[in-house]
């Protein structure tokens, strides 16, 4: 696929939206901004998340997650991932998404996927698979399981468990995974405690394990 091909389908999306959206009675409640940090053995590992539906054509919505590993021992940051993504509500739940991927590694690339959640007020699922529209590109799986049991109105347990698993089609090669653990009490919209951050790097799986302390804040 073309990035002409691509962006036309990106407008198709939206095009869509605008046809079949039906007027609003009431605000769409959006979940916030996730602003994380983890301080570790092996540098600064940063996150931002965030997804969100839009007033006025509620079943279009943005979807865009930002990694970077700042590491101790070098200036440059090797470990970047940011992606953003255009999403067109099909159910309560399920969405389809088109946009772009950007690494370090592999540089710009346009993606297409689907990505599920659930989520209660203690409880937050997600999966979101996807795959590069391009010439030996990369098919990824993302999840997320996040649970947040309240203690009183302001304090409360935080705990999520997060993955990645990517493979290069063509190669049938490994091309990146992780898998992020966090546990520790919630203040308000803070969330803070221990954290690890396990990750694999290329065909041969290089290993680089992180260990240390995290605070994040839920940014409404």
């Amino acid at each position: 696929m073309t990035k002409k091909h691509f962006f036309l389908f990106i407008l198709i999306l939206i095009y869509a939206q605008v046809v079949f959206s039906q007027e609003q009675t009431k605000l769409i409640k959006n979940p916030p901004i996730n602003v994380e940090a983890l301080v570790s053995n092996r540098g600064i590992a940063f996150q931002q998340m965030a997804n969100k539906k839009m007033q006025s054509l509620p079943r279009l919505g943005f979807f865009n997650v930002i990694n970077f590993v700042g590491e101790w021992d070098t200036p440059i940051a090797n470990d970047l991932m940011t992606q953003g993504n255009i999403t067109f509500q099909i159910i309560k739940g399920l969405d389809i998404m088109a946009g772009f991927h950007l690494t370090s590694v592999t540089g710009f690339r346009p993606t297409t996927g689907l990505m599920y959640s659930y989520a209660k007020p203690d409880f937050t699922f997600v999966v979101n698979p996807r795959f590069d529209l391009m010439k030996n590109g990369i098919f990824e799986t993302f999840s997320l399981i996040e649970y947040r049991p309240k203690i009183n109105d302001i304090w409360g347990i935080y705990s999520r468990l997060q993955g990645v698993y990517g493979h290069t089609l063509n190669d049938n090669t490994h091309a990146r995974s992780y898998v992020v653990a966090r546990i520790g009490l919630s203040y308000r919209e803070f969330n803070f405690g221990l954290g690890t951050n396990l990750d694999w790097y290329g065909p041969t799986k290089a290993n680089i394990n992180s260990f240390g302390g995290f605070l994040a804040v839920a940014l409404f």
